[in-house]
């Protein structure tokens, strides 16, 4: 984690919570607006958490955009709690990214793989989400990986 003041948000601890970091809400640099490290490939499962998480930023998430290609089929329409979210795949997305779509805003999130070893996982969160972070999707999922071997 960063010696800056923290204004990110990062929530890994509790079991419950989102795996999720957010780049300071003022800033809009680089590839990404934050990572989230979801617990498996099931999108019905993971969406009510992370939406949970993105509410105060966001709002209602109304839309998830997603790669066919990186998450088995999934519904085009989920509930969560009382909302539903339409569910878009394209192959034309990268792999690494999901953009979930509120009324009035969008963010772009790295996904890191469910299967990234926990250490990994919390350095590439707290790389996304740093100040001014411009480095892209390819080096962000490299972070902390020289640690791991």
């Amino acid at each position: 984690m960063s010696s800056e003041p923290s204004t990110s948000t990062t929530s890994t601890t509790s079991p419950d919570s989102p795996r999720l970091s957010l780049q300071p809400d003022a800033s809009s640099t680089g590839f990404v607006d934050g990572a989230w490290w979801p617990r498996s490939r099931d999108f019905a499962a993971e969406l009510p958490t992370v939406v949970a998480g993105l509410s105060t930023r966001l709002g209602p998430v109304e839309r998830v955009a997603y790669n066919l290609d990186a998450w088995p089929t999934t519904p085009r329409k989920i509930r969560v709690g009382g909302a539903l979210v339409r569910m878009g795949g394209f192959h034309s997305l990268d792999a690494d990214t999901v953009q979930m779509i509120g009324a009035h805003r969008r963010l772009v999130l790295l996904v890191i793989p469910p299967d990234t070893e926990q250490q990994q996982a919390l350095d590439v969160l707290a790389a996304a989400a740093r100040v001014g972070n411009t480095d892209d999707v390819e080096a962000l999922l490299h972070v902390g990986a020289e640690k791991v071997r």
